[in-house]
């Protein structure tokens, strides 16, 4: 279910968080399912409850999940996801940068575009 990398420059909270957009995003995690408890989880993965409380908090901040008092943590609806402007930038910052570096290689831009567009594809197909 998750996949944490100790040696990643990323924290822990932010691959539990990138690991539950994941699941959500790919539909794993089905809008209205029962998160587990922030303790359960930890538990599983092994980490501290305070890092999966702070990644749910996250995850709840973005409209990715929703907290009902007594009830639990669930899987929000992803149409009603919104954009974080500053996570688009960065998203947008890191593409530019990856399909320059394509460039750097040597490579023509349509044949950039190509790998790019592959990339996409291969996204999509996945993800389905």
């Amino acid at each position: 279910m998750f996949q944490l990398d100790l040696k990643s420059r990323k924290s822990i909270y932010e691959q539990v968080t990138d690991n539950l957009k994941e699941l959500i995003m790919t539909g794993i995690l089905a809008s209205g399912e029962k998160l587990p408890s922030v303790r359960e989880l930890s538990k599983t993965i092994t980490v501290n409850p305070n890092t999966v409380q702070k990644a749910y908090r996250e995850l709840e901040r973005q409209g990715y999940i929703y907290t009902t008092s007594g009830v639990g943590t669930f899987v929000a609806d992803i149409s009603q996801i919104r954009v974080d402007a500053h996570a688009l930038e960065r998203a947008r910052a890191a593409f530019d940068e990856a399909f320059r570096e394509f460039l750097f290689l040597g490579l023509s831009f349509d044949d950039a575009q190509r790998i790019a567009l592959e990339i996409m594809e291969q996204r999509r197909l996945s993800d389905d």
